[in-house]
């Protein structure tokens, strides 16, 4: 027997590694070295791992923008 797929917001998990938590926070960011400036993507965060990740990303200058995730 084979699961169905989580779909929506509440399948979304964090993108730290090893992390299993459901995502709270979209971290949005482009490397402006490969990307244009329009350009976001987009790593999942929860509670947890979001200051780490915005420190990660913002280190670099890659972090754009955090927001809720829907």
């Amino acid at each position: 027997m084979t699961a169905e797929p989580a779909e929506g917001p509440a399948a979304a998990i964090c993108s730290a590694r090893g992390c299993r938590e459901p995502a709270r926070w979209q971290l949005l960011w482009n490397n402006p070295k490969l990307h244009t400036p329009d350009r976001r993507k987009t790593w999942l965060a929860c509670d947890a791992h979001r200051e780490s990740l915005e420190a990660f990303l913002g280190a670099r200058g890659f972090l754009k923008e955090t927001v809720p995730h829907r």
